[in-house]
Order: structure tokens, then C-alpha cells, then sequence
């Protein structure tokens, strides 16, 4: 099981339903029923995916009175993203170099072979 925060929150968000619930937290806090609202699955159900987005760090949930909001948390995502960015610009010096590489072989190849005569 994944111990790192960056692993749990990917772990999190390879889920449709939790990915669907953050877009909504998105748009401002909400209570477990009105994230469940949507779904065709039960309360319970949807409890244990906002258990999962918490111990991501990706929500905090907070009692108010009878009820329990739920709140998007931004820091674990700046940081998957930031992760991933990383990772695009290394790839990208690839690709790039890999490119120019094929580019300067093809036009190498194409050239006329000289035999020498």
C-alpha cells in the first residue's frame, strides 16, 4: 500500500467517483449527501471515498453541528503537479533530442552514397 503523500494522492485520484467529487468540492464546500447526490452508490460507499481523499490530504472534513462538510485541499495537488511537470520537461529534452537525432539520420541516409569512383 502506498506510505508517501505523492503515491496516496495518485492512488486517490486513479479513482473516476473520488476525481468526480473533487471537481464538485471545486466548486465550494459540500456535506457527504450532496457529494453522494449524483452517484448511484450508497452513503457508505461514498464515506469511504472521502476517507481515501482525506488521508491523501486532498480534503479535510470538518463537523458542523449535524453535519459533516467536506473541503477541497489544494497543497497535494500543487505538489502532483509540480511532480509531473518535472517529469514533462525531462521527457520533452528527450523527445526533443530524439527528434533532432532521427532528423539528422534521415538526412544523412538520404544523401547520395558516395562510392568511392
Amino acid at each position: 500500500m502506498a506510505t508517501d503523500q505523492l503515491s496516496r494522492v495518485f492512488s486517490a485520484l486513479a479513482d473516476p467517483t473520488r476525481r468526480e467529487i473533487l471537481t464538485r468540492l471545486g466548486q465550494g464546500d459540500a456535506t457527504v449527501t450532496e457529494l453522494a447526490d449524483p452517484f448511484p452508490i450508497s452513503l457508505p460507499a461514498i464515506s469511504r471515498h472521502l476517507k481515501v481523499l482525506e488521508g491523501a490530504g486532498l480534503i479535510s472534513r470538518d463537523k458542523r453541528a449535524q453535519w459533516r462538510t467536506n473541503s477541497l485541499q489544494a497543497a497535494p495537488l500543487k505538489e502532483a503537479t509540480s511532480w509531473m511537470e518535472h517529469l514533462s520537461h525531462l521527457w520533452d529534452d528527450r523527445f526533443s533530442r530524439c527528434s533532432s537525432c532521427r532528423w539528422t539520420r534521415s538526412t544523412s541516409t538520404s544523401a547520395p552514397a558516395d562510392t568511392g569512383r
